[in-house]
């Protein structure tokens, strides 16, 4: 695998394995560590931490500009971590870095993240890992948040993460001079404002399409969607604990235990 000293990342997505922010990211990753790619075989955006268990799972080989690439699965994101760390690859990975997404990930789509789900199996699995997304939709360049994913790869390996943490790292999608530096931010409070079109096929059948926007409830500066907002880099440590300590002993003084 090559150089003792460079670093082995587990890179996916759940853009696809021919997503343009997959190959910035690997492209720049190669500058300095031993890159392999397992990542879905097509857009699984939202899909959140689902996992395969009831269909085949499957991974074939994946060509770019004429070389193997990586290995498309015919699953979620967290499908591919899980495939890749506990049978594609030879050794267990150094570090796994998901993205670079399409499309933020901050506040309540953290929750329905497959960018996020990939770094999070990772986590689950042992290996620190970091989600990365830029904030459009629309075309964009990547290659200033692939140089600052890298980087904070470094970074990572060098010092380690808790168990169960990950980081989330969106970055704002404006020109790399009009960055006005990196937030150490947590997840901000939201909700989604959900409404949903009711359209018709060829059939004259009834269907629905989702829509919606997001309202973002907290305004302090060191949240993730504020920040991206104001034009800073936003890296949040998260975790997949979901236990609300502080409802523990208030649960108890309902009387839950006593009930039968």
């Amino acid at each position: 695998m090559g150089d003792a000293h460079r670093l082995n990342i587990l890179v996916s997505n759940d853009d696809g394995i021919d997503a343009p922010g997959l190959f910035a990211l690997v492209e720049e990753l190669k500058r300095s560590a031993d890159v392999s790619v397992v990542a879905p075989d097509r857009q699984q955006s939202a899909v959140g931490h689902a996992i395969t268990m009831n269909y085949p799972l499957r991974a074939l080989p994946f060509h770019k500009n004429n070389e193997f690439f990586g290995y498309a699965v015919e699953g979620t994101p967290a499908d591919a971590v899980k495939l890749a760390v506990k049978f594609l690859l030879k050794r267990k990975p150094d570090l796994v870095l998901s993205g670079i997404n399409h499309g933020s990930n901050t506040a309540i789509n953290i929750m329905y993240s497959g960018t996020v789900s990939a770094a999070t199996e990772g986590t689950i699995l042992g290996i620190p890992s970091i989600a990365v997304s830029l904030t459009t939709y629309h075309q964009a360049d990547f290659s200033f948040a692939a140089r600052f994913a890298r980087q904070l790869a470094h970074l990572v390996a060098a010092h380690g993460l808790p168990a169960g943490t990950l980081l989330n790292v969106n970055v704002p999608a404006v020109p790399e001079s009009d960055i006005l530096g990196v937030r150490v931010t947590r997840q901000g409070r939201s909700t989604w404002e959900d409404t949903f079109d009711v359209r018709r096929d060829p059939a004259n059948r009834e269907y629905f399409w989702l829509t919606g926007r997001m309202n973002v409830t907290d305004t302090d500066a060191d949240t993730d969607q504020v920040a991206i907002q104001e034009r800073y880099v936003s890296v949040t440590p998260i975790q997949y604990e979901l236990t609300n300590l502080e409802m523990l002993e208030t649960l108890k003084s309902w009387g839950v235990q006593t009930l039968r």
